[in-house]
């Protein structure tokens, strides 16, 4: 294969990591984790019920976080045409399909959480100990 054809695929394969990387990202996000597990427990959902139940999140990162969630199909965004306008957001049926995975990874915390806490206890103890001489 020529060098050309072979940079090719290189880029290519690249992309399709980085595409990868952005996805999972944009799912376990800090506020995407609480934001899709209150659209599947608490069914549609208004910004305002949204911003008050999760501490912490400014409008601004509320609303990209949203758009994020929904440009990839996570989040669904209903305006009903009333006055004022009505929005509200509902997980998908692929946001569903997380319930279940965010459940297990809280499972595994809650198992691992002394282990990990006594992990960085230890290992900040050294850091002092390197740091002082």
């Amino acid at each position: 294969m020529s060098q050309s054809y072979s940079d090719v695929s290189t880029q290519v394969s690249h992309s399709e990591s980085c595409s990868f990387r952005d996805i999972f990202v944009s799912v376990t996000g800090k506020w995407s984790v609480q934001i899709i597990l209150l659209a599947v427990t608490r069914g549609p959902i208004r910004f305002t019920e949204l911003e008050r139940s999760i501490p912490g999140i400014s409008r601004r990162m509320l609303t990209v976080t949203l758009r994020q969630l929904e440009r990839n199909g996570l989040i669904i965004r209903t305006v009903h045409p009333t006055v004022p306008p009505k929005v509200e957001y509902t997980a998908s049926d692929m946001a569903r399909e997380l319930e279940s995975a965010f459940e297990q990874l809280g499972t595994w915390v809650e198992r691992h959480h002394e282990f990990i806490s006594a992990a960085q206890e230890a290992y900040d103890s050294e850091r002092v100990g390197v740091a002082a001489t």
